[in-house]
Order: C-alpha cells, then structure tokens, then sequence
C-alpha cells in the first residue's frame, strides 16, 4: 500500500518525528550534513542563531 505525502503528516508517529518516513529521513540528513555550524557561522563573520548559540554556551559552563 502506497500512502501519499499528506497521508504520512496524518499519520504523525507518536515520537513526533520531523520527517514522516525513511525516505525523507535520508534525505533531510543529506541537507543537515552540509549545515554550518556555529562555530563556521563565526568564522564567516556572522552572528549564529542566539537561541542555539546561548545553549550551546550554557553547556560549556556546566
């Protein structure tokens, strides 16, 4: 049985994943490999998203 896209978002998994099969896992992990990270945000001279970057420094201070 094939279900169409809309139908995945409708049958949502109680994990509350952000994608709704393995199809679309692998290909959101594709995107997320080539992601900077707050560190090459920095390097670029730009400012990183403040919100992940204060939890990433209150990490560092525990």
């Amino acid at each position: 049985m094939v279900m169409s896209r809309e139908q995945d978002y409708i049958d949502k998994p109680k994990n509350s994943s952000m994608t709704p099969n393995l199809k679309e896992m692998k290909e959101h992990g594709k995107v997320m490999e080539h992601m900077s990270t707050n560190v090459n945000v920095k390097k670029s001279g730009k400012m990183p998203d403040p919100d992940q970057f204060e939890d990433e420094e209150a990490k560092k201070d525990k």
